[in-house]
């Protein structure tokens, strides 16, 4: 199971960034490439707390729809999301959001070891392991979206 904890992980997603370029384009979706890393970096910016997303009263939000979610079955293409987490989509600039997202990989790792975690918009309360999980799964699902 991939996790945001492992250092050959956050690597690996770097190495993936750096083969992005403002023009990349989706193989689905709406994003284009700046969109979808401000997508991904608001996502890591909700994990530290820093972005606040109304919660929503999900069936997801217990177990056993929560675990498997987060660890067991594949992301589907074109789910729905927090609007705080698209509200930047057609304003993004590219060079600023693959700065950013290495600044916020680095920031979520640096917390790894805290004990308290901020909840899900959707998922409600999340454990550490949870949140290295379905980060790192989040990545994967937007950078294969763009080919990476």
């Amino acid at each position: 199971m991939t996790t945001l904890w492992d250092e050959r992980e956050r690597h690996a997603l770097l190495t993936r960034l750096d083969r992005l370029t403002a023009d990349t384009p989706a193989r689905w979706g709406r994003f284009a490439c700046p969109d979808m890393l401000a997508h991904v970096n608001d996502a890591m910016r909700m994990a530290l707390g820093d972005l606040t997303p109304l919660p929503k009263k999900l069936p997801l939000r217990y177990f056993p729809l929560k675990q498997l979610a987060i660890y067991v079955l594949p992301f589907a293409k074109g789910l729905p999301t927090a609007p705080e987490l698209i509200a930047r989509k057609g304003r993004a600039v590219f060079p600023d959001e693959v700065k950013g997202f290495r600044e916020l990989l680095a920031r979520v790792a640096g917390r790894r070891d805290r004990a308290d975690w901020p909840p899900h918009p959707a998922f409600g309360v999340m454990s550490r392991r949870d949140w290295g999980v379905l980060g790192s799964r989040h990545i994967d699902h937007h950078f294969r979206q763009f080919g990476v």
